[in-house]
């Protein structure tokens, strides 16, 4: 059984650069739309307004590109390989030879055996384990009296069972600048794939944790990390639980030497080849904010989450059944709101350093694309810059 390790040997990504993805564009758009509105090339922009007849061949352009390829909805399924890994769900496109292929499918089949015969119930009971130990070790240490053991447990103990967690999965975890490590009294935010993020920052760090309710299995594995450490689950369509998070936010980072608050700003998992648009909720309380950028190998595990498609145990079923999950974590210096941005620039600005240092795309889309249609009003920008055309034509007539 693979364990939990901290150093920086023998590691199949050896730079942040480097990608397993196939994430290259297929198109160059001319027109695109973002959340701002609508951006068009200069030299597609013409000196004198005026509908010409040639116009609307853009806007069916914009239209075939679409259908070819969306460059925001394709961050939330899982990102296409270069390779094949040996695993079930990518065999469907093996760039490899022919004459290869025997090999090759007798290899994975080897491997098929490893991984379930061997692997999947080793992991499972470890896995069971681990949140029994991490249940104990958080409701033991809330009935001790102040002392040193209490401490103890708090933090190096709650850590050592979130690591015997990780060893269901076979982790490995590379972590860069351990200065910048969070302190207490601060918010560590980071971009989100997969929910054991937090298993991942939880075994340097012990942090108190913010979140979204959810029922079933994903409900009892919140139960046992609020009784591990301070826990704030909030409903997100509940306008109510926004405002009282972010009281309960702002009282949590008063407090005198409280664990460091982490957020996933981006509000729902993506790929590992972008990061979505912050929500400026943690970025209004003040505190000083520890930025962290988290990059997975895919060769090892696609540790993307698609909540549409498996709950949460079946998610945690599909890594048990991958090879390994391996990871980069990169503690960036800690920054605060300067005096000419508001909150909006600031979550933007923390985005984009976080995207850059993990080799990612920032991206100026909400999350909730997810799971919502675009709004009306995206639609209304690009309906808005196109009648100046129009509307320009028949004035001058």
């Amino acid at each position: 059984m693979s364990i939990v390790v901290k150093i920086s040997v023998l590691m199949v990504s050896r730079s942040r650069t480097m990608t397993f993805f196939v994430d290259d564009d297929l198109i160059e758009r001319d027109i695109q739309l973002t959340e701002g509105g609508v951006s068009v090339k200069s030299n597609l922009v013409p000196d004198q307004k005026g509908f010409k007849l040639y116009y609307p061949i853009y806007l069916a352009k914009c239209g075939i590109e679409a259908i070819i390829e969306d460059p925001v909805t394709k961050r939330f399924t899982a990102a296409e390989l270069r390779v094949w890994n040996f695993l079930s769900r990518n065999q469907s496109y093996v760039y490899a030879k022919k004459d290869n292929h025997t090999t090759l499918m007798f290899l994975w089949l080897v491997g098929l055996i490893i991984r379930y015969a061997i692997f999947l119930p080793c992991r499972l009971v470890v896995f069971f384990s681990s949140l029994f130990f991490t249940w104990v070790a958080g409701a033991v240490a809330r009935k001790l009296p102040p002392s040193r053991f209490k401490s103890w447990l708090s933090t190096e103990g709650i850590q050592a069972a979130v690591r015997l967690n990780l060893c269901s999965f076979s982790a490995v975890i590379r972590f860069h600048n351990s200065q910048n490590r969070p302190r207490a009294n601060t918010i560590c935010v980071a971009n989100h794939t997969t929910p054991f993020d937090w298993c991942i920052l939880a075994s340097d760090v012990t942090y108190a944790v913010v979140g979204q309710k959810h029922a079933g299995f994903f409900g009892l594995v919140e139960w046992i990390i609020s009784c591990a450490v301070p826990a704030i689950w909030f409903d997100r369509n509940e306008i109510l639980d926004r405002s009282s998070t972010a009281k309960r936010l702002k009282d949590h980072a008063a407090t005198p030497n409280a664990e460091p608050i982490l957020i996933f700003p981006e509000g729902t998992c993506i790929n590992n080849t972008s990061v979505m648009k912050f929500k400026k909720g943690c970025f209004e309380v003040g505190a000083e904010i520890h930025p962290v950028a988290i990059k997975y190998n895919p060769l090892f595990a696609d540790c993307f989450w698609n909540s549409n498609l498996d709950s949460l145990f079946q998610y945690s079923l599909k890594i048990m059944t991958s090879w390994a999950i391996m990871v980069d974590v990169w503690y960036l210096p800690p920054t605060r709101k300067s005096d000419e941005e508001d909150s909006i620039a600031f979550a933007r600005r923390v985005q984009y350093s976080i995207a850059q240092c993990g080799g990612m795309i920032g991206m100026d889309w909400d999350g909730e694309l997810k799971r919502n249609k675009p709004k009306d009003t995206l639609k209304y920008a690009q309906q808005k810059y196109v009648s100046q055309y129009v509307v320009a034509a028949v004035a001058s007539e």
